[in-house]
């Protein structure tokens, strides 16, 4: 049968190194339509089989440049183009004998191969600014190998600024411990561009499938033999002969990886605990410092993979590992910290948008650069390397996103050409000029923050944002603003706050007091959702304790997107009980704090930045935590724009109690008869 819908035209735009704007899309759409179509129903087999055809594609590219293989003829018979892609692959199998077995075959039908080249003919794979097998992988091969297991693949831009700041040299051996298909490798082969050193790089991978897919595509694109393993990085026990002669601790220059991560793939060997410290319990002592003890019942992987990171490492050596949020600031991952600063220097943590591992994963990432320290070196204070990266090139639907201006049009480069939305370029651009001691503006591209000045252990960028640090001292320097935390107002007597309740799902809807949760605090107010409404009984146990007054302000400090909303109670609003994820915030002094004030204050710019930055990720919820106490207000000097502004806020108050009753009037009127 011919291809249908085939436009012979297309071939001729090849040469012109076409790619796709959306490539998930465009592998998401193959796998669609094979999954229905095609003879091989396992998702597995079928993901495999369509990676085996992406080899052909690349193959073609760089062998049959003249006259290529991998494209479809006007005219052309399904099976004619089906043969050619099968004698296409068995010149691969020859080209690299020791990565593919000599039984492997194409077992796709003639017309799903063809509609495969079909749909990716016109498009060059090389030289782009895409992980083409990555992005394939994910498409192709669904959530087992990917999401389930904790493996979310990294993207090229990402993968690209950790290899251009750690900077490999010619001669240095490189590793990957969670390699995947291969991505921070293949770059390194990029950086380097001289295949004497692509013999000095390394990769391991638990699951076959990613290990040999990795040494394949490497192979193929860099033309040669490369040292990937498949084994559990963790587990050296379990190694093969020839994987614990080849990879050996402290004897390689640069580690680059995104280990898996998720309390689902804890590690429960005490084998492989017991070879790793922060496979200990460690306790803090009186004098503040971490101390390990006896092995954990489980950890989760990527605290081991830091470590398993810095024994591969040389003294002196470089790593970049991808980790999430949470270990650079909750209370109970601060004894990572220590181990850290134990074995290493630090020399960057960049902060990743919440967008750069979506649609995958919405867990916020952040990348930790170190290098080793040498044996019985001593910590002495030194300059660490931060950024924050907002923009990462794709929105949270994995499509690319291109630069705006105030308009909603698209802003061109000197080609005419839209720009891709991403920070990570100019970050590193940043740390160069840092590592040139060059960096004397400081924004969220790149600012400097000593070892001493880590506070609590936290090693989050968003915290130290200089861009938020620069507002407040303007505000200060103007003379206009009295700059003074919310601690200090509550050691003043100023103000006294209080954590809501939980009082459990099984009295939703059985009674008609209000059980008010983050999602109902909406501009300024407090919205009631009668099928969460609780007894008066349960009202009861709680009325004591949460004693919701007449002005006072509720703010939402735990969650996701919600944090920093916050409502005012009005007259209306006192019989209420409150989620354990809001805040009562009560005024006690209003001649010096009117709550007003304190309303307009909380919504303001500057402070909903600093709740945005010093908002850090606890397990599987977001939380600002005691940090409330933090917030600095910027309170006017000005009497006549204090009482000007709590006129206004008074005015809306009042404005939202009368359209309130005015609902609650009209919901009991009675229509005449």
């Amino acid at each position: 049968m011919m291809v249908k819908n085939y436009n012979k035209n297309r071939v001729d735009l090849f040469s012109t190194t076409l790619f796709p704007l959306s490539l998930p899309e465009v592998f998401k759409r193959i796998h669609y339509y094979l999954y229905t179509n095609s003879n091989i129903p396992r998702a597995e087999r079928l993901g495999a089989e369509m990676t085996r055809i992406l080899f052909c594609k690349i193959y073609d590219e760089l062998h049959n440049e003249e006259k290529y293989k991998f494209k479809i003829h006007s005219d052309e018979e399904e099976h004619e183009i089906s043969n050619r892609i099968k004698a296409l692959f068995e010149e691969v199998k020859k080209k690299y004998i020791d990565v593919f077995d000599e039984e492997e075959k194409l077992y796709l039908d003639d017309k799903s191969i063809a509609y495969m080249v079909n749909q990716i003919q016109n498009y060059k794979f090389l030289n782009t600014k895409r992980d083409v097998i990555s992005e394939s992988f994910q498409a192709f091969w669904g959530s087992g190998l990917r999401g389930e297991k904790g493996q979310f693949f990294t993207p090229r831009n990402i993968v690209k600024m950790c290899v251009e700041i750690l900077d490999p040299k010619h001669g240095e051996k490189i590793i990957d411990p969670a390699c995947g298909s291969g991505g921070f490798l293949v770059e390194c082969m990029a950086h380097l561009n001289e295949k004497e050193s692509f013999n000095n790089i390394f990769g391991i991978d638990k699951e076959i499938d990613l290990a040999k897919i990795c040494k394949a595509y490497m192979s193929i694109v860099g033309d040669g033999h490369f040292n990937i393993f498949c084994g559990d990085s963790l587990d050296v026990l379990s190694w093969s002969v020839k994987m614990q002669e080849e990879i050996k601790n402290g004897s390689f220059d640069v580690v680059l990886t995104n280990p898996p991560f998720g309390a689902r793939i804890s590690i429960e060997d005490k084998k492989i605990l017991k070879n790793y410290e922060l496979g200990h319990k460690w306790n803090k002592t009186r004098e503040g410092k971490w101390k390990n003890t006896n092995i954990i019942s489980k950890q989760v992987p990527q605290i081991l993979f830091i470590e398993r990171c810095l024994q591969l490492l040389k003294s002196g050596g470089r790593m970049a590992i991808v980790l999430p949020d949470g270990i650079f600031g909750n209370p109970s991952d601060r004894y990572i910290l220590q181990y850290i600063l134990q074995e290493a220097k630090i020399l960057a943590i960049i902060s990743l948008a919440p967008e750069a591992f979506l649609p995958s994963t919405h867990t916020k990432t952040s990348i930790l650069f170190l290098e080793k320290k040498k044996p019985k070196a001593t910590t002495e204070d030194y300059k660490i390397f931060m950024a924050i990266a907002n923009k990462v090139g794709h929105d949270k639907n994995g499509k690319t996103a291109y630069k705006m201006n105030g308009k909603g049009e698209y802003i061109l480069d000197k080609n005419g050409n839209n720009i891709i939305d991403d920070d990570l370029p100019n970050i590193v651009e940043r740390y160069r000029l840092f590592k040139e001691n060059k960096l004397h503006h400081y924004d969220h591209f790149g600012f400097v923050i000593k070892l001493l000045e880590i506070k609590d252990s936290i090693l989050i960028p968003n915290y130290y944002d200089p861009e938020i640090e620069t507002k407040l001292k303007m505000m200060e320097h103007s003379g206009r603003y009295a700059l003074v935390s919310i601690k200090e107002l509550v050691e003043k007597g100023l103000l006294s706050i209080k954590r809501g309740n939980e009082v459990g799902s099984q009295y939703y809807g059985m009674g008609d007091i209000p059980f008010v949760r983050t999602s109902d605090i909406v501009n300024w107010e407090i919205k009631i959702d009668p099928i969460k409404c609780i007894p008066k009984e349960i009202y009861e146990k709680y009325k004591k304790s949460q004693d919701i007054h007449e002005n006072d302000i509720l703010l939402v400090t735990d969650g996701t997107f919600l944090i920093g909303r916050t409502a005012i109670a009005t007259s209306l609003d006192e019989k209420i009980v409150i989620q354990s994820h809001i805040r009562r915030i009560r005024c006690l002094k209003y001649h010096q704090l009117h709550p007003y004030l304190l309303l307009y204050l909380l919504n303001t710019d500057i402070v909903q930045q600093q709740i945005k930055a010093k908002t850090f990720v606890q397990a599987t919820i977001s939380t600002l935590g005691n940090r409330i106490y933090e917030l600095i207000l910027p309170i006017p000097k000005d009497e006549n724009i204090i009482e000007e502004i709590i006129k206004e806020v008074s005015e809306i108050v009042e404005m939202k109690i009368c359209v309130k009753r005015k609902i609650d009037s009209i919901k009991n009127f009675k229509m005449e008869e």
